[in-house]
């Protein structure tokens, strides 16, 4: 067993087996350790997020040292039957790598009986074991970038199914008529960890399968008789959020949440609203709404200008920062932030708006959330009036929100694989000048620098929990910083992760800014002794 870092919150345990993995998880779910709040399982290890105010790295080391990791899995679960059409555009090619014609790829595959290990890369894909080791073949060279919802594919050990249009790198053997995640019907995934899975041949058998109809639950209409804002105009599409989704991992769920925290709690004090009401998360401004009632409104985050027009035609300005009171009629207008990407914005009372698996966060990449919000939309104030405070007077930003073309720097806590990556890769990591791309969104941060992170071999890396924060190397050497709607668990190596007091900074980085990443301490294992130190401190 190792235990490796992976940020100042997370850890990730490295073990020989699946078996051991399945195990670990097991017995910490079952006689859990205080301060252990989510773990994510995958091929050979368990990523372990924990309340640093509760307990400790090296105290979970000491505590996963006394686990028995021989245990048996637990007790197989339900058995579900997947349909397949055997028309695959990789089936040839699997045929190739495992010597075996294409008739012989499809019995072996539909006469194996598989498990569901963990849940990964997207709600409802489900990581399978079990099957035939002839079928085990390695993930494509060049990775697709749209890969069909219903694809049945293979990759080293693991078969699954792609629950929704996304980019991949596993070989297509076939598609399924089955919807493998469906957010109306509970649960949401069709797979669960425990769950056993055979395949069935459509074309030879003329079997399918046919699961309950889920009833849609129907689209609420908006009450233009209530307190409402009517958008007038939203460039890019604003988004819902709270501070994150929780305790969904089983499904593939990540906890996504607004990207600078700090601004979306100063954006719900301004309101006097309770902590993780939902706010309005708008980037890069342009945004614009009338009210139909009287409001108060917090704005925090992004600098935008602010203007207001009033039913009378009288227009001023309003700052953030500050909280400001509506009048019915009011237009508000938010001009494009000079620095910063992202801007919160709250209303008194609430926005009366239906949380989805528990939360109000908008996960872009699982598509998991409220609607994006968009122009013409109306918006129904809640109103609340349970739990407020007084509207906060003295907010102020936590930090300067970063320039288009400046430098920011960002502190790195190196793990779980820098191990991967030669003393040159790792120099030109810290050493060299990352530009943002015009191809980051929420899911992460894409950077392109003058040379590659280097690694020491090609090898590939089975599927492991990522973290808000990793930053993943692909072959490209290019490194890709994942924010909050980064994939759960992803195949490429991670050779470090931002700092979580720098991770609301990371949020508001615009296009063609510059990142130097600055690693706090050297890599080190974690030991059940302490020895090694990678706390930092913040900057």
């Amino acid at each position: 067993m190792r235990i490796l870092p992976v940020s100042l919150t997370v850890l990730l345990v490295e073990l020989a087996s699946l078996h051991e993995t399945l195990a670990l998880f097991a017995s910490l779910s079952t006689e859990p350790v205080d301060g252990i709040e989510e773990m994510v399982p995958a091929a050979r290890t368990l990523m372990i997020r924990f309340r640093p105010d509760t307990i400790d790295a090296a105290r979970i080391a000491e505590a996963l040292a006394a686990r028995d990791l021989s245990a048996a899995p637990p007790a197989a679960g339900q058995l579900v039957e997947i349909p397949v059409r055997y028309d695959g555009e990789d089936l040839n090619d699997v045929a190739a790598l495992t010597g075996l014609d294409v008739n012989e790829v499809i019995r072996r595959h539909t006469e194996s009986e598989f498990a569901v290990a963990f849940c990964g890369f997207a709600p409802g894909f489900g990581y399978l074991v079990g099957g035939d080791p002839a079928l085990a073949v390695p993930r494509r060279q060049s990775p697709r970038t749209r890969i069909p919802a219903g694809s049945v594919a293979l990759a080293g050990a693991f078969s699954g199914v792609y629950p929704q249009n996304s980019p991949g790198g596993w070989q297509i053997i076939g598609t399924t008529p089955l919807k493998m995640w469906d957010i109306d019907r509970e649960p949401g995934a069709l797979l669960q960890p425990g769950y056993r899975v055979r395949f069935l041949d459509m074309a030879r058998t003329g079997r399918t399968v046919s699961l309950a109809q889920t009833p849609r639950k129907a689209e609420r209409q908006p009450d233009l008789s209530a307190p409402h804002f009517e958008v007038l105009a939203a460039p890019m599409p604003a988004l819902f959020q709270d501070l994150g989704r929780f305790g969904q991992t089983g499904q593939g769920v990540s906890s996504s949440g607004a990207l600078d925290r700090s601004a979306f709690n100063a954006a719900n004090r301004l309101a006097g609203n309770p902590a993780n009401t939902p706010c309005l998360e708008l980037t890069l401004g342009g945004f614009a709404f009338r009210s139909a009632a009287r409001a108060v409104i917090g704005l925090a985050g992004a600098p935008c200008p602010i203007t207001i027009e009033t039913a009378a035609g009288a227009v001023y300005g309003a700052e953030a920062y500050r909280p400001i009171s509506l009048e019915s009629g009011d237009i508000v207008r938010l001009g494009q932030p000079v620095k910063g990407m992202r801007s919160y914005l709250s209303v008194r009372g609430g926005f009366d708006v239906e949380p989805v698996l528990g939360s109000f966060a908008t996960d872009t990449l699982a598509v998991v959330g409220p609607k994006p919000v968009v122009t013409g939309a109306v918006l129904t104030l809640k109103g609340k009036t349970a739990g407020l405070a007084s509207v906060s007077l003295d907010e102020a930003p936590a930090f300067e929100p970063p320039l288009a073309g400046e430098i920011v720097t960002l502190d790195v806590v190196l793990g779980p694989r820098t191990d991967w990556f030669t003393q040159k890769g790792l120099e030109t990591l810290s050493a060299q000048l990352w530009t943002v791309t015009p191809q980051s969104s929420r899911v992460g941060i894409r950077l392109a620098g003058d040379l590659p992170v280097e690694r020491r071999d090609t090898a590939e890396l089975p599927s492991e929990g990522t973290a808000t924060g990793a930053i993943q190397i692909p072959h490209s050497g290019q490194p890709v910083l994942f924010l909050a709607d980064h994939p759960l668990t992803g195949g490429y190596p991670v050779i470090g992760a931002v700092a979580d007091y720098h991770l609301d900074l990371a949020g508001q980085i615009p296009v063609n800014a510059k990142i130097r990443f600055r690693p706090i301490a050297p890599f080190a294992e974690i030991s059940a002794t302490g020895t090694n130190d990678i706390r930092g401190e913040q900057r």
